[in-house]
């Protein structure tokens, strides 16, 4: 059996990401941060074997498949990465096959994809979204009132990385996320996008795609339970973020093939801080 890959301290791996989600974790009480970073650390090395271009893909899906063995086992060594998933998992009861979901999410980012329609595309963003969401339920101490707010967040979350990170998906093994159906619809083709050519038909497709995303982020706000607001301000957090940021792409005219759309450090955190006074 191939081992689970040497892993560093879960809060150093979640501080080194200085990601969105990462960031949310402030609004969190302190007690619930640690939990919060293993689950977070988990995320990230699965997600970086995926994304690792160095490494062979058979090396890369034994890596990823001694992840699924190991959230089962209990033979760890003390102070692992692994240890600290599979004690988080059992004190939370925690679906392991969720967190085989997120796996599963990261194996089939191994090899070029395509997705021929929108309902393709959202298999593929709850396994490596929604599925995050939901077992960020326990982890945030909300109720499974939250369900259908986690699930259509992650949605909301994974498409406006997608419209973000085009480009960078291209040039990462030629990945193509737009589903297909509509590329078709504006009469833009898959030769198109590999060759980025940026005009009105890429433009209209881009617009649709935001305002699919627009009405996610929109359905998502009216999910959430007025009585589980406080236990998920950190997800808050996360979907104002990212409207934000897909504001920006949208006001930016879709330049996604020569540059990387974020969300200023001040304007996060004057969101953050409006979340924790709320």
């Amino acid at each position: 059996m191939t081992s689970a890959p040497a892993t560093t301290d879960a809060a150093e791996i979640t501080r080194r990401a200085k990601s969105n989600l990462a960031f949310a974790f402030l609004c969190v009480p302190k007690d619930r941060r640690a939990d919060l970073n293993t689950f977070y650390a988990f995320c990230r090395v699965v997600d970086d074997i995926a994304d690792d271009t160095t490494r062979p893909h058979e090396e890369k899906k034994a890596a990823l498949d001694a992840w699924k063995e190991a959230l089962d086992r209990t033979d760890h060594p003390d102070g692992s990465l692994e240890a600290e998933v599979v004690s988080m998992r059992e004190r939370l009861n925690i679906d392991a096959d969720l967190m085989r979901e997120i796996i599963l999410g990261c194996e089939s980012d191994l090899k070029p994809q395509r997705f021929g329609t929108w309902e393709d595309l959202q298999k593929y963003s709850f396994r490596v979204a929604s599925a995050v969401g939901l077992i960020l339920i326990p982890l945030l101490g909300a109720s499974d009132r939250t369900r259908d707010y986690s699930i259509s967040l992650g949605h909301a979350l994974q498409l406006t990385n997608i419209i973000r990170d085009v480009g960078e998906d291209l040039e990462n093994g030629v990945r193509i996320y737009l589903p297909l159906a509509d590329l078709h619809r504006f009469q833009y083709t898959e030769r198109d996008l590999i060759g980025r050519v940026y005009d009105g038909r890429f433009l209209a497709l881009m617009n649709f795609q935001a305002d699919r995303a627009e009405q996610l982020f929109h359905q998502t706000m009216s999910l959430l339970p007025d009585e589980d607001h406080k236990a998920m301000r950190a997800a808050e957090v996360m979907r104002e973020i990212y409207h934000t940021l897909l504001e920006h792409i949208r006001d930016g005219q879709f330049r996604v093939f020569d540059r990387r759309y974020k969300v200023s450090k001040l304007r996060k955190i004057s969101i953050l801080l409006r979340h924790l006074i709320c």
